[in-house]
């Protein structure tokens, strides 16, 4: 294993801490609890957008913290959920008067502790639940993982409290997004946790990972390797069975790198993946590409489709201001 470490056990404070140095004027980093919050309260009234996760999935989700879109992040060691206590902190550090809405990937370790943490706020709360993995079935265990989808949710939710939106208005936007947005991922290679230090799974180097989360699980199929047409078909006709856009459908097309796939092969997908949609006569209306929920060292990439109204449109092109995420401001 190589990677830029002093210790296993102070990377995350470490690297969060440089975060917080060179984003200041957007974020603010408590170390006891851990979490990030933003610099500049939010407006009387507002609902504060707080979600969190293990850590290894930069910018996911303290990349996301400002104007526009999270009021606050809690990040685990890496992979590893985020406690309780860190989410009541943030809760209770950026709740100004419009309760507390948690964002929460479909995890079991998170949404545990989610749970706990929302039934000791003493504010007006709910939670949303992001399950936008459509490699594994709906029926099967936990259901569908929070992925790539989740900056989607993140985003137009964000701007939607703040615009105005109330707490239950805010709720039901997100959960119409979830079921508007499918997401698949594919792995070229494993990745390294680095308490571990060393791969968290075998593959060939003539294999891919079909359907892989982004905690290095392994995917749904190994499969041999092929062209680039060949496994984004793969991804793309999944996703398509999934939500059946209509002709003239206008959507948002996200190619999210898994952290170790150069800009080049993205765009690569990214083509690909927008012929495949445009023969079929839906409208590519917007687009997001590069690295945003990432898997530490993974090579590897994953397709989000998501199903567009006018009101989820005007959400998207609202202006941010996060580290990872800025237009219009």
């Amino acid at each position: 294993m190589k990677k830029f470490i002093n210790t296993v056990d102070s990377l995350l404070d470490e690297s969060l801490s440089g975060f917080a140095q060179a984003h200041g004027d957007i974020v603010h980093f408590n170390p006891e609890p851990r979490y990030v919050s933003r610099i500049a309260l939010s407006r009387p009234g507002k609902v504060a957008l707080i979600s969190g996760g293990g850590s290894g999935h930069e910018p996911l989700h303290t990349g996301f913290v400002g104007f526009g879109m999270l009021d606050a992040a809690c990040p685990g060691q890496v992979f590893t959920s985020p406690t309780p206590d860190q989410m009541l902190a943030a809760a209770m550090a950026v709740e100004n008067g419009g309760g507390v809405l948690f964002i929460v990937k479909n995890y079991a370790g998170d949404k545990m502790n989610f749970e706990i943490a929302a039934e000791l706020l003493d504010r007006p709360h709910e939670s949303l639940l992001v399950h936008d993995d459509v490699s594994i079935p709906e029926h099967q265990g936990m259901g569908r993982r929070g992925v790539a989808g989740t900056t989607l949710v993140e985003k137009m939710v964000g701007a939607a409290a703040e615009s105005g939106y109330d707490l239950a208005a805010c709720k039901a936007l997100g959960e119409r997004v979830v079921q508007r947005t499918a997401s698949m991922g594919v792995a070229l290679s494993s990745c390294t946790v680095p308490a571990l230090g060393h791969p968290t799974f075998a593959i060939g180097e003539e294999e891919i990972e079909l359907g892989v989360g982004i905690h290095g699980e392994k995917g749904r199929e190994r499969m041999a390797l092929v062209s680039a047409s060949e496994i984004v078909e793969h991804l793309v006709r999944t996703i398509d069975q999934e939500l059946k856009p209509a002709k003239a459908q206008p959507v948002l097309l996200h190619v999210n790198g898994l952290g170790a796939t150069p800009l080049m092969e993205l765009y690569l997908v990214y083509h690909l993946a927008r012929q495949f949609w445009e023969q079929r006569g839906v409208t590519i209306a917007r687009s997001l590409v590069g690295n945003f929920t990432t898997s530490l060292d993974m090579a590897g990439c994953s397709v989000t489709l998501s199903l567009l109204d006018e009101e989820m449109i005007r959400l998207w092109d609202a202006p941010v201001h996060t580290a990872a995420l800025r237009w219009g401001c």
